[in-house]
C-alpha cells in the first residue's frame, strides 16, 4: 500500500507503508554512481582488451588513456555544483537531475563515431554520475536510521562490484561479435542503473533533515515515522530521532551556520571535520586501485596472462571475489569499527604491492622461462590486493564523509572530499550524536538513540512532545 509523503519540492512522493520495503527502495535509488562507476571500470577493462574497440578508434596508449580518464574529468567538475544543487533543490531532485545527465552521457558514448564524441559522452557521464553520487550518499545517510546506517550506506558503494560483475559478463558475452556492437552494447547497458533510479525515486521520501532545515517540521516528522516505524508517529524511536534532528538543526541556525560552501572552512571544527574526511581519499588511491580497476589487461600482461579470453574471464572472477570481500568488510565495519578495519587492510595492501612488484620483475626478466607457479602466484596476489581494498575502502567511501560532516556542510563537504575519507570509530551513533563528538557538546536533550531503540532508556513522551512544540514554533513553522 502506498501513502503520501510530503516532499517540500516539486517532486511528489508516494511511499510504501513498510519501513523495510522503503529502505530497500532508498538503496536502489541511491546506487547509480557506484553501480555505474563499477560497470564503467569493468567495461573499459573488457573493451581495452577487444580488438574491435581498439581498432575502431585506432587507439594509441595516449588515446586509450584519454578515453578512460575522460569520465574522471566530468567527475572532477560535478562536485563543483553538486553540493549547491543538493542543498537548494533537495536531495531527491539532485539525484534525479544527476541520473538524467548520466543517461545523456551514456547515449553519446554508445553512439560515438570518433574519439571526440566518445570522450564528450564520458565527460557528461562522469559529471552526472558525480552529482547523483554525492546527493545519493548524503540522502541515504540522512534518511536511513542510525542502527542500519553502517550496513545501508556501506552497501551503497559495495554495489560498485555488482555493476562491475554485470559489465564483466556482458563484455565477455559480446567479445565474439564481429561488429561495433561488441563495444556499443556494453556501453548501452551502462544506463540501466540510471533508468532504475528514475523509475523508483518517486516512491521514496525526501530527507527529513533537509525538510527540517527548510522549516517543514510536520512533514519531516512524517518522513521520520515512515522511515523508522512504518508511519507510526507516536513511536518512541520516531519521537527521539525527530527531537534530536530538530534540536541540532535549531542549534546550527542559532550559531549562524549557513549552507554556503564557505562554511566548510569557516570554523576550526568545520576544518577539522573536512581534514578528517579528506584524508582517506589519498590513502585509498595511493595504493594503485584505479590502475587495477581500468587497466586490468595491462596488469595481467605483466603477470604473464596475455590471452584476451583468459583476461576477460579473470575480469569476471575478480569482480565476484571483490563483491564478497566488500560484504565481509561492511560487516567488519559495522561490528569492529571504521578505523581498525581501514588500518589493517591498508597495511595488507602495502605488503601486496611490494610482492606484486617483485613477482612482476621476475617475470619481466625472463618471460619465456617463467614458471606457471610464478605467473599464477602473481595473479593470486593481485586478487588479494583487490580483495583487501574492497574490505575497507569500498564500504567506507560513501559511509564516512556523511557521518563526519554535520548538516550545514554535509553536501558541500561530501562534494569537496568526494572520495577523500578517513576511518574514525563512530559506529552506533546517529548523525547528530557524531556532531557532538566534534563540537564537544550535546545539542539535544535526546542523547542516545541506540539505547532508546534497545529499550534501555525510557522517554517521557509527553514532555518530549512539549519540547518539540516549543522548538519548532520558536523556529517558525513553515507548511508545504
Amino acid at each position: 500500500m502506498l501513502q503520501h509523503s510530503p516532499s517540500g519540492t516539486w517532486m511528489p512522493a508516494r511511499v510504501p507503508q513498510s519501513t523495510l520495503i522503503l529502505s530497500f527502495l532508498l538503496m536502489m535509488c541511491s546506487i547509480v554512481q557506484s553501480t555505474t562507476g563499477g560497470y564503467d571500470g569493468s567495461m573499459l577493462n573488457g573493451l581495452n582488451i577487444l580488438p574491435v574497440y581498439t581498432d575502431y578508434f585506432n587507439l594509441t596508449p595516449a588515446t586509450t588513456g584519454l578515453n578512460t580518464a575522460s569520465v574522471f574529468i566530468g567527475g572532477f567538475l560535478g562536485p563543483l555544483v553538486s553540493g549547491i544543487i543538493t542543498d537548494r533543490c533537495g536531495r531527491r531532485p539532485a539525484i534525479l537531475y544527476g541520473s538524467v545527465i548520466t543517461l545523456i552521457g551514456i547515449t553519446l558514448q554508445t553512439a560515438a563515431q570518433n574519439i571526440a564524441m566518445f570522450v564528450i559522452g564520458r565527460i557528461i557521464l562522469g559529471f552526472g554520475s558525480a552529482i547523483q553520487g554525492i546527493a545519493g550518499g548524503v540522502y541515504l545517510s540522512e534518511t536511513f536510521p542510525a542502527r542500519w546506517r553502517a550496513w545501508g550506506v556501506g552497501l551503497l558503494n559495495d554495489f560498485y562490484y555488482v555493476g562491475a560483475l554485470i559489465a564483466a559478463g556482458i563484455t565477455l558475452g559480446t567479445s565474439t561479435w564481429d561488429s561495433t556492437w561488441a563495444w556499443r552494447a556494453p556501453s548501452l547497458f551502462q544506463g540501466i542503473w540510471a533508468v532504475l533510479c528514475i523509475s523508483i525515486i518517486f516512491f521514496t521520501p525526501e530527507s527529513p533533515r533537509w525538510l527540517c532545515r527548510q522549516e517543514y517540521y510536520d512533514e519531516a516528522r512524517i518522513v521520520v515515522a515512515q522511515t523508522n516505524a512504518s508511519g507510526d508517529l507516536s513511536d518512541p524511536m520516531v519521537m527521539a530521532v525527530y527531537k534530536e534532528i530538530v534540536d541540532t538543526l535549531d542549534w546550527e541556525k542559532k550559531e549562524g551556520k549557513t549552507m554556503s560552501p564557505k562554511e566548510i572552512v569557516k570554523s576550526r571544527t568545520a576544518r577539522r571535520r573536512l581534514l578528517i574526511g579528506a584524508s582517506a581519499g589519498p590513502f585509498s588511491c595511493v595504493v594503485g586501485n584505479i590502475i587495477a580497476s581500468y587497466y586490468l589487461g595491462d596488469e595481467l600482461d605483466t603477470a604473464g596472462i596475455t590471452d584476451s579470453d583468459d583476461q576477460l574471464k579473470a575480469n569476471v572472477v575478480l569482480n565476484v571475489w571483490c563483491l564478497l570481500c566488500s560484504l565481509v568488510g561492511t560487516h567488519l565495519i559495522a561490528r569492529w569499527g571504521r578505523k581498525p578495519t581501514a588500518l589493517l587492510t591498508q597495511s595488507l595492501l602495502v605488503i601486496c604491492l611490494f610482492i606484486i612488484g617483485g613477482l612482476a620483475k621476475l617475470y619481466a626478466d625472463n618471460p619465456d622461462g617463467a614458471s606457471q607457479a610464478l605467473i599464477y602466484g602473481n595473479v593470486a596476489v593481485m586478487f588479494l590486493f583487490q580483495g583487501f581494498y574492497s574490505i575497507a575502502w569500498t564500504p567506507l567511501l560513501y559511509l564516512y564523509p556523511s557521518e563526519v560532516l554535520n548538516y550545514s556542510i554535509r553536501a558541500n563537504g561530501v562534494a569537496f572530499s568526494s572520495f577523500s575519507l578517513n576511518a574514525f570509530a563512530t559506529k552506533g551513533k546517529s548523525l547528530e550524536e557524531i556532531d557532538a563528538l566534534f563540537d564537544g557538546e550535546v545539542h539535544s536533550s535526546v542523547t542516545d538513540i541506540e539505547k532508546v531503540r534497545k529499550g534501555e532508556t525510557q522517554l517521557d513522551l509527553k514532555n518530549l512532545e512539549h519540547e518539540i512544540t516549543i522548538t519548532t514554533e520558536g523556529a517558525g513553522m513553515k507548511m508545504e
